[in-house]
């Protein structure tokens, strides 16, 4: 059975479980309008390079995409890019350039590191400074206004009224009532004990510098929380099927774009909320104060690629706290290696012919239904490296026929459109590491062990491995060495 055998004829899932915040229960997946879903990510706030915690959300929301398509799905993903807030115009006014001139570097460095770590594209991802969607801002608040859900305060911003709203607090599993909301916020983040009254529409002040907009209520700028819900809005309509992010982004943000969509729609916003634990780095969190700030840049320079990455921060359940450490990285690069080995010598025994004793071990379905209970990556890898070491023992044993190898080929082709792992291809070996072979399998013939290990190494230093085996030395380059 194949990925698309799954789906329904009108496309939508036999069964996909997913966590959904708002319940805080596996619900089963159902869009509303299958196999169509409509998705939203929230994504960078390009005041400077993305850190590595906020690529293992991202890395979720790939998971989560193409483990839906290849299940049938049809996924319109909308992304985010917050190009102004209190951080990008902080950052600009310290830099003493414009706000566009300091945000442009960020936005191209994101979509570099989207290509980086292998992450598929959304479809859009609109800038909360276009004019068509800071129109549609200055439109819902106007709404909301109209409603009695927000006002103009003294300080000629303009808040939402929390307490007009009755299901505030129902994604985050606030007590209001515990926690005595008083008062207004200004600030784009803030902490529970913070609650208050948040900001719409701040008024333009010294501050801002040269950053602002001409509204009903003033100069000014949006509050980040209105940004969200103007574009997803704008792009996917008044009802989205899936809306993800970080476990940091459930209170304020999230909360928030309901209270301000729903106030003006008055429909139900999102129907699944997915969010991403936090990571740890060393088992503590992420700081520049402690040394430990990532940006994937910074683990790049150190020698890993971006496929080792993904597979690191793709290996641990979504909802399970990651924490991320160098050991940990080198973990990565020899289960890559683990998959690189295997599949040469799965491609080695289909392209010899050569018939074995039996057809050996058969791929399954596990791998895929594994991923249906709300995204089981462990497990699902798990399924792989079992599958791993029954295929290496029947290859062992010549109990692999050809035919068995192509079937296990196919299988992994199909889980690669959701893990996005496969090593890129190389062609021909340069003169200079034939020469090292060479030198090597010269060695290996004179029984001059030193001096084959010596070149073994050699070759390791170049970013090869070698494996010895009866039919003589098979090379690869090592896991996310680039050609």
């Amino acid at each position: 059975m194949g990925f698309l055998d799954f789906a329904r004829d009108d496309g939508s899932s036999k069964m996909i479980l997913l966590f959904n915040t708002y319940s805080r229960q596996l619900e089963e997946f159902a869009p509303r309008d299958p196999p169509n879903v409509s998705m939203y990510t929230c994504g960078p706030t390009v005041y400077s390079h993305a850190h590595i915690g906020n690529f293992r959300a991202y890395i979720f929301e790939d998971l989560l995409q193409r483990h839906l398509e290849t299940r049938g799905f049809k996924i319109h993903r909308v992304m985010n890019i917050t190009d102004v807030d209190d951080k990008t115009i902080r950052g600009a006014r310290e830099a003493k350039v414009s706000l566009n001139d300091f945000t442009e570097p960020f936005k191209r460095g994101f979509f570099e590191d989207l290509e980086t770590l292998r992450i598929k594209h959304a479809d859009e991802y609109p800038g909360a400074t276009e004019p068509r969607y800071l129109a549609r801002m200055i439109e819902m608040i106007s709404e909301l206004i109209k409603h009695d859900l927000a006002y103009q305060a003294d300080d000629k911003s303009v808040y939402f009224r929390i307490n007009k709203f009755p299901d505030y607090g129902k994604l985050a599993h606030l007590n209001l009532e515990e926690l005595r909301p008083t008062g207004r916020v200004r600030s784009d983040e803030y902490e529970k004990e913070n609650i208050g009254d948040f900001a719409l529409w701040k008024a333009w002040d010294e501050a801002d510098g040269d950053v602002g907009w001409d509204s009903p209520w003033g100069r000014g700028r949006p509050g980040w929380h209105i940004e969200c819900s103007a574009m997803a809005t704008a792009l996917l309509g008044d009802q989205i099927d899936i809306h993800c992010g970080g476990v940091d982004n459930i209170f304020p943000h999230h909360e928030a774009e309901i209270a301000q969509s729903e106030g003006v729609t008055g429909k139900k916003f999102v129907r699944y909320w997915l969010h991403c634990a936090h990571l740890l780095v060393d088992n503590q969190k992420m700081s520049k104060s402690l040394g430990n700030f990532y940006t994937l840049r910074d683990v790049t320079a150190k020698g890993y690629s971006g496929r080792e990455i993904r597979y690191a921060l793709l290996r641990v359940h979504y909802r399970a706290q990651l924490n991320f450490t160098f050991e940990g990285m080198e973990e990565s690069r020899q289960a890559l290696m683990r998959i690189d080995e295997w599949l040469q010598r799965l491609r080695e025994t289909s392209a010899s012919g050569a018939p074995g004793k039996r057809a050996g071990p058969v791929p399954t379905n596990d791998f895929q239904s594994t991923l249906d209970d709300d995204l089981n990556i462990s497990g699902a890898l798990g399924i792989l490296f079992e599958s791993i070491r029954e295929t290496n023992r029947a290859m062992d044993a010549k109990e692999l026929d050809a035919d068995g190898a192509k079937g296990w080929l196919r299988w992994w082709e199909e889980i690669n459109q959701v893990l996005a792992l496969e090593a890129t291809q190389t062609t021909a070996l340069l003169p200079e590491i034939e020469t090292l072979v060479e030198a090597r399998r010269t060695a290996r013939l004179a029984n001059d062990w030193q001096k084959s290990d010596e070149l073994r190494r050699e070759l390791n230093a170049r970013g090869w491995e070698v494996r010895d085996t009866k039919d003589g030395q098979k090379i690869t380059r090592r896991a996310g060495i680039k050609p």
